[in-house]
């Protein structure tokens, strides 16, 4: 089995939080987010280079804590 892709889901709390560090701190680009009604939680995209993060305000999306390592390919 060859994976093609990984994107892993990250739980956030804050939106405004999210895009500081993500965006604005570490160069991401918001791709797309989606929120059912306003007053909603958030679930977005983000992508910098060729890792994609997926981004989510859900209760039950992801642990709050979780890390994501990734190494250089050569």
């Amino acid at each position: 089995m060859t994976v093609q892709k990984v994107s892993p889901v990250l739980r956030i709390f804050d939106y405004q939080k999210a895009v500081e560090f993500y965006v604005n701190w570490l160069g991401f680009k918001i791709d797309w987010e989606h929120v059912f009604e306003e007053g909603m939680p958030i679930y977005m995209q983000v992508s910098r280079d060729n890792i994609t993060l997926h981004l989510s305000e859900h209760a039950g999306d992801a642990t709050p804590g979780s890390k994501v390592f990734s190494g250089a390919m050569s």
